[in-house]
């Protein structure tokens, strides 16, 4: 089997990151919960549940990506891995589902894969009116200016470590997804998504929860499409 890491951005999911440690499968040898300034029991909860737990201060799901890649970058050459998955520590993906996603990496060497959070798989009410436009607005600009096949920016995803390192990720907030999957639309990665479940979250979100998350996460969309769209 290949090396897999998992990376988890966390900010106040002191909740659900247990049950999101619990259930990724066993052939990930390490979980890396990237704790975005949280003020409740988070990191010590990750902790407890067998995570390796880092800390950033800087508020910003970019930012908390960025520093689990640091840590890993960290790593002795003969122990990086080969494949890194990024999963959202809120409890609505399903973590079991890891194997799916990897699986096309491991089996036909693809490079990319992202999970597709499909209508028919999701739970009424996981994903908001601007989140479902959002992903619809973006997708489609991403298939009118580069003929891509995503249907969705979800933050359940796998990427070969190596092609991950070639992207030169920089985007500290709200743009990441988006910009990985422009960056590989760019530098011609094979992709490939997969359909996946998805539930209600446990708490309220930081990002389509509000108003003003909701607002800066689609002009941040938006202007890294426009921003490849025209290079």
């Amino acid at each position: 089997m290949p090396k897999i890491v998992v990376i988890i951005p966390a900010y106040n999911e002191e909740a659900s990151i247990p049950y999101v440690i619990k259930e990724i499968p066993s052939i990930v040898d390490e979980i890396i919960v990237v704790s975005n300034n949280s003020t409740d029991n988070t990191e010590e909860n990750a902790r407890q549940a067998g995570a390796t737990v880092l800390v950033e201060p800087n508020k910003g799901y970019g930012y908390a990506c960025l520093k689990g890649m640091d840590y890993v970058a960290s790593f002795k050459k003969n122990e990086q891995p080969d494949i890194v998955v990024f999963l959202d520590g809120d409890y609505s993906d399903y973590p079991e589902e890891l194997t799916k996603i990897v699986q096309p990496i491991i089996e036909e060497n693809i490079d990319f894969v992202v999970g597709a959070r499909v209508k028919t798989l999701r739970e009424e009410g996981s994903m908001t009116g601007p989140q479902i436009f959002g992903n619809w607005l973006a997708t489609n600009l991403m298939h009118l200016f580069f003929r891509s096949k995503f249907t969705d920016l979800g933050p359940f995803r796998a990427i070969k470590y190596e092609k991950l390192l070639a992207l030169k990720m920089e985007d500290k907030t709200y743009g990441w997804t988006v910009e990985m999957q422009l960056k590989a639309l760019k530098q011609k990665l094979s992709y490939k998504e997969i359909p996946v479940k998805y539930k209600n979250r446990i708490g309220v979100s930081k990002v389509s929860g509000t108003v003003k998350g909701a607002i800066f996460a689609g002009v941040k969309i938006l202007t890294w499409i426009f921003k490849y769209s025209f290079k």
